[in-house]
């Protein structure tokens, strides 16, 4: 048996966020939105594609944000990504310990996240 590899994460929001977790991930950053199961029905209402792995959103009654446990996206353009993101008043914290270009910021409900240059080749942290 071999792991292969990750075929989705799901990232938690408050009830109620569905407009602007939709803003966030497919607006500000991009992400392309693909259609849900029928049988995903009530279990997650978006789901995102990256590359070959997809993100899905679930609306938490008890949420709690992702304080430490976080995805790591690989980025073609961290200096635009990192102005994108401060032009949208998003809070951006470089990672100046790790070689590369690499920052943590977090969505607008407090979900950490992480952002590395492809350009360095290097994995996450």
């Amino acid at each position: 048996m071999t792991l292969l590899g990750i075929d989705h994460i799901q990232i938690e929001v408050p009830v109620g966020a569905e407009d602007a977790t939709r803003a966030y991930y497919v607006g500000l950053l991009g992400l392309e939105e693909v259609s849900r199961p029928r049988e995903a029905a009530g279990r997650s209402f978006l789901w995102v594609r990256l590359g070959d792995q997809q993100i899905h959103f679930r609306c938490g009654a008890d949420f709690r944000p992702a304080a430490l446990a976080h995805p790591a996206f690989l980025v073609d353009d961290i200096d635009a990504l990192e102005r994108q993101l401060a032009d949208a008043d998003c809070e951006v914290t470089r990672v100046e310990s790790i070689a590369g270009g690499r920052f943590h910021t977090r969505d607008p409900f407090g979900n950490r996240l992480e952002f590395i240059s492809a350009a360095t080749g290097e994995e996450g942290t």
